[in-house]
């Protein structure tokens, strides 16, 4: 084990709104990945100082043992809101400050550290990393962007949970509160988002109660009511908590939850339109929704099939932020 960490190393960061993730891979092309760890959200416009620093000396405390940190030359970050010329407690300047932070509590000194946003690393997670291609993202947010020689040029969404990131975890959460305050209030179909949201949330359900099918009665309306007290105390993107219930109802026949998803493919489908993609071109699509195995992978798949692109699912961005590193490293 010490002969594998007497060789040059790199450490590719991939960070998004609900993990952190860290990967240790040897620096020359192809080379072994050697340890791997995780933290907590990485989003870089919703996350303090100390919560992400932590985030990041996590990841990288399970990543990269103490006997190989000193031979890590290289680190580049992939970052969900690492946006430029936002201060110091957002965007870019935030993430530079925590990864300085990270790299002090955990003792390494890298010669070279970039940074750059989550579109890029995966891109470069797909097959033979490409520096030019559109990649799509869909998680606890939503963004889509062209990625032209390792830069991003064009950008669709990823306006953050108030403003957009429609399609993502986020706004599967959402609707479905929104869904299930509809039915109980006869403004909408009944479904069955409606004991999933209130048992999501501690809500009592009383179907035996007197009038509790009534749409708009008294008990409809206290169960309504406990709904909108409880998620106007909870941070706003944990409605994103609630998207595996979404995917769970359509997949048991209920109708507005499979609703609920084509309208999230069809949003997705429409970023990735926005970019005006060329055929023959990669699309590579990361996320809890549309990575491998994801719930609108299928969807949004057949959506863009006329577009003629080479769609490449990925878990997500780490392996793409370690083949950037190795380009840093000296």
């Amino acid at each position: 084990m010490n002969e594998i960490y007497n060789r040059r190393l790199v450490v590719g960061i991939d960070a998004g709104g609900t993990r952190t993730r860290a990967v240790l891979a040897a620096a020359e092309p192809g080379g072994a990945v050697l340890g791997s760890g995780a933290g907590g959200p990485g989003n870089a416009l919703g996350v303090g100082r100390a919560e992400l620093t932590a985030h990041l000396t996590a990841a990288l405390t399970q990543a990269v043992p103490p006997a190989a940190r000193a031979r890590v030359g290289a680190v580049h970050g992939g970052f969900a809101g690492a946006a430029p010329g936002l201060g110091p407690d957002r965007g870019l300047d935030l993430v530079l400050a925590c990864l300085d932070d990270a790299f002090a509590a955990t003792g390494m000194a890298p010669e070279a550290v970039e940074v750059g946003g989550d579109t890029e690393v995966a891109l470069a997670a797909a097959p033979g990393a490409p520096r030019d291609g559109l990649v799509l993202i869909a998680g606890t947010g939503a963004v889509a962007a062209r990625v032209t020689a390792g830069e991003r040029t064009l950008v669709a969404d990823g306006h953050g949970w108030l403003l957009g990131d429609e399609g993502s975890g986020f706004w599967l959460g959402a609707q479905a509160v929104r869904a299930a305050l509809a039915a109980l209030d006869g403004r909408g179909p009944a479904t069955s988002l409606v004991p999933a949201v209130l048992g999501h949330y501690g809500v009592p359900v009383t179907p035996d109660a007197p009038g509790w099918g009534d749409p708009g009665g008294p008990p409809a309306q206290a169960a309504a009511e406990g709904v909108v007290v409880r998620v106007h105390a909870a941070a706003p993107v944990e409605l994103a908590l609630l998207s595996p219930l979404v995917v769970a109802a359509a997949g048991a026949g209920d109708a507005v939850a499979a609703g609920l998803l084509g309208r999230a493919a069809e949003l997705l489908a429409g970023s990735v339109r926005a970019l005006r993609p060329r055929a023959g071109e990669p699309l590579v699509l990361s996320g809890g929704l549309l990575g491998p195995g994801g719930p609108l992978l299928d969807r949004v798949g057949a959506l863009l099939a006329g577009t003629g692109v080479r769609v490449h699912p990925v878990a997500d961005g780490a392996a793409g932020a370690v083949a950037l590193a190795r380009l840093l490293h000296p």
